[in-house]
């Protein structure tokens, strides 16, 4: 359980397998790390699958989600013995082809496979985070007429189905929108048990990750937070009767990450300071595109790393991709920044270095892992050792990306 949400209210033995969302930091060494702590992963495409499996996280330890799976998907899945959870009727009609009593046999088709339902409960702060919206995209729709019966039956009819799977959304969600998706989906869990005359559904798939605070340096929400307004809401999830799964990312790592670029070039226009730096669209995509849902606190350096303690002034720090809107603050207050100075963009250790755009061709910056030992030298400062995590991207490699190979293909 690693300390993870659900700690002081599991009961004795319960089965439970904390996964983080492979998309938040699609970065292998990152896996891997929490692999060693017990985490798995949840992943949603073929290549975040394959990245999972190149970190050595076990196929017991692997969720698979993804609105659009491929048969050739659900083969490789059940082929690795990995669960995973249908979207929809049509995937679970494919699903049936291949596990139910007239399939084709594949090994490890025993893995545990579950169904993915919308309780439709409404959105949060940001809508394309709200994933229980009554028009979602996301699984098998509850509250549309017949869709209940249409579930409790699919499960009657399937006994290989074990798994109930939901999802409420990540940023912008309250917890109490959360907790009510949980209890949604235990309460769907009892009846079909109820209408089986036996414990069918075995384990509860909790999708969703709890919300992070950019505002500051305090981690809020908590865990605790979650886990105590669950046991309060719903106290059958901690009875020991289901295992459960949940699956977070950006709460995990947010705020362990930093985005560091330098000023290279500093500007005024109309009376608007400006400082041009490295870091734009190609790393803070949301953040450029949708501000007010995704703003970052940046906060300023000198050319020697010391912070700036000027005066604030208000200015823009925009990126170096080519079109008007490509800022990371716009009419921020910051100490003036001046050329050869840094700037970083804090609590982007999910979703922004892991996860780049390929606006302009800009190669991908590098990501090093740190730390910090001891007391350090005669200046008390503390050793700091670094580890590549990823490489820089080449001019060479975005050649290649680009169809380099195949030069004359059009001519």
């Amino acid at each position: 359980q690693h300390g993870l949400p659900f700690g002081g209210h599991l009961a004795e033995g319960q089965p439970v397998l904390h996964t983080f969302a492979v998309k938040a930091a699609s970065l292998v060494p990152v896996l891997r790390l929490l692999a060693d702590e017990g985490i798995g992963c949840e992943v949603a495409s073929p290549g975040e699958l394959a990245l999972a499996r190149a970190a050595g996280v076990p196929a017991a330890h692997t969720v698979l989600d993804s609105p659009a799976k491929t048969r050739a998907e659900l083969r490789e899945a059940l082929g690795l013995g990995i669960a995973l959870n249908a979207d929809n009727p049509q995937e679970l009609a494919r699903l049936e082809a291949l596990v139910g009593p007239d399939g084709p046999g594949i090994p490890g088709a025993g893995a545990p496979l579950g169904l993915r339902v919308n309780p439709q409960l409404g959105g949060g702060a940001i809508d394309a985070m709200s994933t229980a919206t009554a028009t979602s995209k996301f699984g098998v729709a509850l509250q549309d007429p017949g869709a209940r019966e249409w579930v409790v039956r699919a499960y009657l009819d399937r006994p290989w189905l074990t798994r109930l799977h939901s999802h409420t959304g990540s940023q912008g969600i309250p917890l109490e929108l959360m907790a009510q998706g949980a209890r949604a989906t235990y309460e769907l869990a009892e009846e079909i048990n109820a209408a089986a005359g036996r414990q069918q559904i075995d384990t509860l798939d909790l999708g969703g990750g709890l919300p992070v605070n950019f505002a500051s340096d305090e981690i809020t929400p908590a865990f605790s937070d979650y886990a105590r307004l669950l046991a309060r809401t719903v106290p059958g999830l901690f009875d020991g009767r289901y295992g459960l799964v949940t699956e977070f990312g950006r709460s995990l790592l947010a705020k362990a990450g930093t985005v560091l670029s330098r000023v290279e070039y500093t500007k005024s226009s109309g009376g608007r300071h400006i400082a041009v730096t490295h870091a734009g669209t190609q790393v803070a995509v949301r953040t450029v595109f949708t501000p007010d849902a995704w703003p970052l606190r940046v906060a300023a350096y000198d050319a020697k790393g010391i912070p700036r303690t000027t005066e604030p002034t208000v200015q823009d720090v925009a990126g170096p991709c080519c079109f008007a809107g490509d800022l990371v603050a716009r009419g921020r207050e910051l100490p003036l920044l001046s050329e050869g100075d840094h700037v970083a963009l804090l609590d982007t250790g999910a979703y922004y270095f892991s996860n780049p755009f390929g606006y302009n061709s800009l190669p991908r910056p590098g990501v090093y892992g740190f730390t910090v030992d001891g007391e350090g030298g005669e200046d008390g400062e503390g050793g700091v050792g670094l580890a590549t995590v990823r490489e820089p991207q080449t001019p060479e490699s975005i050649v290649t990306e680009s169809g380099g190979a195949h030069r004359d293909a059009l001519r």
